[in-house]
């Protein structure tokens, strides 16, 4: 499923841009969720949750191309669309390494074209992801940004990519979710990601985020046995 973040401080222009890019999608059967921020700050809260945004430039607070810097910090392989309705930032958009650049008001033709493109390019770097459910809307996580699931009961607390953040399911439907996706439980208390593995010895793992996991004493053959699986089919040399 595809996911778009449309950012825009004009309530209105925002929604009415998030019904476009909707039918558009609609039309060619692409299943997508589609988020609206009206402040960058918002919106670099939740940068890792989407495939593709669409940006203003002339906003209050942190302007579009400031919030594009900083996400760019972030996010290289996101696909950025700037929406503006003013051309003299063209150029500056290059620095972002931005997709496109539209004027408003938009063309609806112009926009179709561009999210098709937008769309083909994302569909040539797929990436694995979970969909969840939190406060009330689902969201879309990348697993390649996970580091581990803590495990508290129904509770799930996610870590990865410089933030955490909880949502409810029960385990043995997460761990169905993720099988044979690079996920370990290594401890009753953690599900970890297998690429994210610096190293480990018989009580726990360090992870490339610094962090250690117990392996719990049982789990300790499966957990060698699986990362093993995961380095040969990711091309690891041994």
């Amino acid at each position: 499923m595809l996911s778009i973040a449309v950012c825009d401080d004009e309530m209105i222009e925002c929604c009415n841009l998030s019904n476009k890019i909707k039918a558009i999608l609609d039309e060619r059967d692409i299943p997508c969720i589609i988020r609206r921020f009206f402040n960058g700050e918002a919106l670099l809260q939740e940068y890792d949750h989407f495939d593709i945004l669409f940006l203003d430039i002339l906003m209050q607070g942190l302007d579009g191309m400031e919030t594009a810097r900083l996400f760019r910090q972030k996010a290289s392989d996101k696909i950025l669309i700037f929406i503006s309705s003013s051309r003299e930032y063209v150029w500056e958009a290059y620095d972002v390494e931005a997709f496109h650049y539209l004027v408003k008001p938009l063309e609806e033709q112009k926009l179709r074209a561009v999210l098709q493109r937008a769309v083909q390019k994302t569909a040539t770097h797929p990436r694995e992801y979970l969909i969840i459910r939190r406060e009330r809307q689902h969201e879309k996580i990348f697993l390649d940004d996970i580091y581990y699931f803590e495990i508290r009961g129904r509770r799930i607390d996610v870590h990865g990519a410089g933030k955490i953040f909880t949502y409810y399911e029960q385990i043995h439907v997460l761990e169905d979710r993720l099988r044979d996706k690079g996920f370990f439980r290594c401890h009753k208390s953690y599900l970890i990601n297998l690429n994210q593995v610096a190293s480990y010895n018989r009580q726990e793992v360090l992870l490339d985020s610094g962090e250690r996991i117990p392996i719990a004493k049982r789990r300790y053959d499966g957990f060698c046995q699986e990362l093993l699986a995961c380095m040969r089919k990711n091309g690891g040399i041994l």
